[in-house]
């Protein structure tokens, strides 16, 4: 059998596999059981690998990330930076050690043992870290005493900071066995623990992240204290009985279980969601079972775009009004894109429904991936789906949680391909690979060979360890079944895609499919082959009549993949605004392997459209090219559009 290797990897998730086996409808196969092979996410984890991770290492010495935890250390020098900034080295961190996962690389690992280390040494004795109240500064003094430490929590960012660290901590210990950071990590957690809770401070972290950090500590120890914590301050969000309450801007408004809509910071808002479901997956919770289901309605419905971004307001990085999705102005924080796919991933482990998986596949093809360049080194912080000539990925920025963010959400996506619950395996994701997948009862070797997302062919190879009755579910992706997301917010305006074709050992299997996976149940023997084809025809889409911004206009897609078109490769177009494409248009596709490292293209023939001095609208025609969206601003500046006029009154 192949991939022997892949079991040791399970050794050391052992703990939090059987935490999570209890907790959930799904448990996730773990990143350390999970090998990618030759393809689209292989080549960016590779560039991450090589170029991102090292790039934000560099960064943060350059900048006194690093460099404020040694000083604080020695108890001399001045802190640099924004006061949150310990929480982008975390991050980074965090990326390091999925990557070393993937590819050992004993130079980066000793680097990492090194910084770890000046963590360690700024960490005070009662257990508390954070380098911004460890330091004197240069600058306005009203907030920087060590005294001050948790007294402005709804806006220090002290929590949020070791929620990074936590998420850190238990991804480095387990991709490497060490266990310093994790000892550290617990040793703040603690700390937290003595101030916070029943009969000692009330209060809520201002910028939700420490509860994902708190229940990833608990799942990894099997502590309790850390998961009552993270529910301690779940319950004082909106309880206004011993504390007064941060806005809107933080979710703070009413209790959480009563909450039914996605309002304020669009990142906090995602992590709080990301908290909330880790947390019912765990202890039921119903109530807040139940708001989430509202909350998910409400922005998968009106509040997403069709990249699978979220917060279209600059204003607060937030959430707008119902419908309100523009496209030059949208926001789109690439920090906020990875927020919606963690929270999306966790709705599915709670309840084993494909939806939320459609929508995780949606922001990791588009709203995040745009995020960054494939260079590696150049990073978007709002994500537009439109622009003039001039927006450009930046080196860095003061606020640089984006492409800190970046570091570690690519290579996690391991760990979102697979699932198992008792004896059945979810594949998730299409990505060229294999994994060693523990269920209940013996270990199943998966292999993929694939190509997607540029076709839609899948192959499968099942090798259990012993031959075995179980079912393998297949995730059958909405956009497959004529639905591009999960509500009515877009749709496809053409005819449906051919038909799907699964087979089994040669021999074609009718599709049986509950909640959006395909299930087969059979007797399972070593070399079994699985085929499924998911036709790729390039589809029209539609908004939702209340997002007015997309009156009259149509996005194009392919599977998964949103397109754009870009002035570069359409005339040097400065705007799309008179460019017109019909319904009737013809529409043609191919792989250009020599264009933005091999990407797919759409083709055809449109018309641009002026106005006479009669004040009558002519058009000519004029052929265009669309690119993935993900790809665009990597060749200059140029305009680009998502959405194009369909109409002439447009």
């Amino acid at each position: 059998m192949m991939h022997r290797i892949l079991a040791i990897g399970l050794a050391v998730m052992v703990l939090t596999s059987s935490a999570v086996a209890a907790e959930s409808a799904v448990t996730p196969v773990p990143f350390t059981a999970v090998k990618i092979d030759e393809g689209f996410w292989s080549a960016r984890m590779e560039t991450n690998r090589t170029v991102t991770v090292p790039y934000c290492f560099k960064k943060c010495e350059e900048t006194g990330r690093i460099s404020n935890f040694t000083k604080a250390g020695k108890g001399e020098g001045k802190f640099e930076g924004i006061y949150f900034n310990d929480s982008d080295l975390y991050k980074v961190i965090e990326g390091a050690a999925y990557s070393l996962q993937i590819h050992p690389d004993p130079e980066l690992e000793k680097y990492v043992d090194g910084v770890i280390e000046q963590i360690a040494s700024a960490q005070w004795d009662d257990g508390y870290l954070y380098t911004f109240y460890s330091l004197p500064h240069d600058n306005e003094t009203r907030y920087h005493q060590p005294e001050k430490r948790w007294t402005r929590e709804w806006e220090m960012h002290e929590t949020y900071c070791a929620g990074h660290f936590f998420e850190a901590a238990v991804a480095y210990s387990q991709a490497t066995g060490k266990k310093r950071i994790l000892e550290v990590a617990l040793r703040l957690a603690d700390h937290m623990d003595r101030v916070f809770g029943p009969g000692k401070q009330y209060d809520t972290p201002g910028h939700e992240e420490a509860e994902i950090g708190l229940i990833k500590l608990y799942r990894a120890t099997g502590n309790e204290k850390y998961l009552k914590l993270a529910e301690f301050f779940l319950d004082q969000r909106g309880n206004s009985e011993h504390r007064k309450l941060y806005g809107e801007f933080c979710q703070d408004t009413i209790p959480i279980a009563q909450q039914s809509e996605a309002f304020g910071h669009a990142v906090r808002a995602g992590y709080l969601y990301t908290g909330m479901a880790d947390l019912s997956a765990i202890l039921g919770r119903p109530d807040f079972r139940a708001a989430l289901g509202r909350i998910w309605e409400d922005v998968s419905a009106q509040k997403m775009y069709l990249t699978g971004g979220i917060g279209s307001s600059a204003s607060g990085e937030a959430f707008g009004k119902d419908y309100e999705l523009p496209n030059k102005s949208a926001y789109n924080e690439t920090c906020a894109a990875i927020a919606n796919a963690l929270w999306n991933h966790r709705m599915y482990l709670m309840e084993g429904d494909g939806r939320y998986i459609d929508i995780l596949e949606r922001v990791i093809y588009n709203g995040f991936l745009s995020g960054v360049s494939m260079t590696g080194d150049r990073f978007f912080y709002p994500n537009p789906l439109a622009s003039d000539a001039g927006y450009q990925r930046s080196e860095w920025f003061g606020c640089s949680c984006c492409p800190v963010n970046v570091v570690r959400f690519i290579p996690s996506i391991l760990g979102y391909i697979y699932g198992v619950r008792d004896d059945s395996v979810f594949v998730n994701l299409y990505v060229a690979g294999s994994a060693a997948i523990k269920t209940k009862s013996q270990t199943v070797w998966l292999t993929q060979t694939t190509d997607y997302p540029w076709n839609g062919r899948v192959e499968l190879t099942v090798e259990p360890q012993t031959q075995a009755e179980f079912s393998l579910y297949l995730r059958i992706p909405g956009w497959a079944q004529n639905r591009p997301v999960p509500s009515d917010l877009y749709r496809y305006m053409d005819s449906p895609a051919p038909e799907i074709g699964l087979v089994v050992n040669g021999k074609k299997v009718a599709l049986k499919i509950e909640k959006g996976f395909a299930v087969i149940r059979r007797d399972w023997r070593e070399g079994d082959q699985v085929v499924l084809e998911l036709p790729l025809p390039v589809r029209r889409v539609l908004a939702h009549e209340k997002v007015a911004e997309d009156e009259g206009r149509v996005a194009l897609e392919r599977g998964p993949v949103v397109f754009c078109l870009e002035g570069v490769d359409n005339g040097g177009a400065e705007g799309f605004d008179a460019f017109l494409l019909n319904d009737e248009a013809e529409l043609k596709t191919e792989f250009r392997k020599d264009l933005l490292n091999g990407v797919q293209v759409i083709t055809g023939q449109a018309q641009t459209l002026h106005r006479t001095k009669d004040g009558v609208v002519e058009s000519k025609p004029r052929a265009f090219t669309a690119i993935p969206y993900y790809a665009w601003a990597h060749r200059g500046p140029s305009a680009m559009a998502v959405w194009l006029p369909r109409t002439k009154e447009t």
